[in-house]
């Protein structure tokens, strides 16, 4: 099934997972796999492993998730660098697969690489993968939006006008990079809505649970870390167990706050530990039975 069908209906709530490290067995990303699914996600994503370092597993884990578990797959696929025989290649083990939805994304660049020599790259942006799958065969595409702007781009008016290019390029739904103020996420739509970008907008959250690891993950995307989470982090940084309790009751909120707000999705980051998720997404029993129930339409 093409994940913008889930879109129509109610808020979808779905999963990110990683796969593990080129050097480790991919089976160790199995169990993780079978706890997250009895949360009951409308599909679950894979990526490519930071910086493209685990892309071998990518089309394995889904085909399990989609195959084995009967779960929708979105499967990561990112282009800096890539030839398109490649592309092709991962397009066809996909299709051979059944997957049918696909996360296009540029990707990082290529450590030590000069940014000059991807100028003649045959995808530069992730506006090009999408308009060659487009052509290519019928998956359906979800592309990433960024509520503070890209952390490549200093320019958030470009940003956005990249972000028209990937919807008119073809994209299905987006996905929201981690943010901690859901003001961001509203002033977003706000934003595509000037733009007439009426694409579904899936909101990014990530549980706080590791001080060190929230720390490198926004210094590296250039989310921001208002004072809230910081006073979080710095009460709570040293004690493992506390900043997980509190970690785990701030993203609560947040999603809570998104579902009333009209958020046409959750995409929570489970950094792979599925007893976080579990905490989270477990007590919401009774507000994913309302909109089972409503049958309001989200997106038309």
């Amino acid at each position: 099934m093409k994940i913008k069908e889930f879109f129509k209906n109610k808020p979808v709530i779905s999963l990110e997972i990683f796969p593990p490290k080129p050097e480790m067995p991919i089976d160790t990303i199995f169990n993780t796999i079978d706890a997250l699914s009895g949360l009951k996600p409308a599909f679950m994503s894979v990526t490519y492993g930071a910086g493209g370092s685990s892309k071998a597993h990518t089309v394995k884990i889904a085909d399990v998730i989609k195959n084995k578990y009967n779960i929708e797959a979105l499967a990561h696929l990112t282009c800096i660098g890539a030839k398109r025989d490649e592309i092709d290649n991962i397009l066809k083990q996909l299709k051979d697969y059944n997957i049918e939805n696909i996360m296009a994304l540029r990707g990082d660049i290529p450590v030590g690489s000069d940014p000059a020599s991807l100028e003649n790259a045959e995808y530069k942006y992730a506006k090009d993968l999408i308009s060659y799958i487009k052509e290519k065969d019928s998956f359906c595409i979800g592309a990433a939006c960024y509520p503070e702007g890209h952390i490549e781009c200093p320019d958030k008016v470009q940003d956005l006008k990249h972000l028209k290019l990937k919807a008119d390029s073809g994209a299905d739904f987006l996905i929201t990079q981690l943010f901690f103020d859901n003001n961001l996420y509203y002033s977003l739509l706000e934003k595509l809505d000037i733009l007439d970008v009426k694409l579904p907008v899936s909101a990014g959250i990530m549980p706080v649970i590791n001080k060190r690891q929230i720390e490198r993950i926004t210094a590296l995307c250039g989310a921001s870390i208002p004072p809230k989470i910081k006073r979080i982090l710095d009460k709570y940084g040293d004690n493992p167990e506390a900043l997980k309790e509190a970690g785990i009751a701030y993203a609560t909120e947040q999603i809570i706050d998104l579902l009333s707000g009209g958020a046409a999705g959750i995409h929570l980051y489970t950094m792979n530990r599925p007893e976080v998720a579990r905490k989270i997404i477990s007590p919401m029993t009774n507000i994913r039975s309302f909109y089972e129930s409503s049958n309001i339409p989200v997106y038309s």
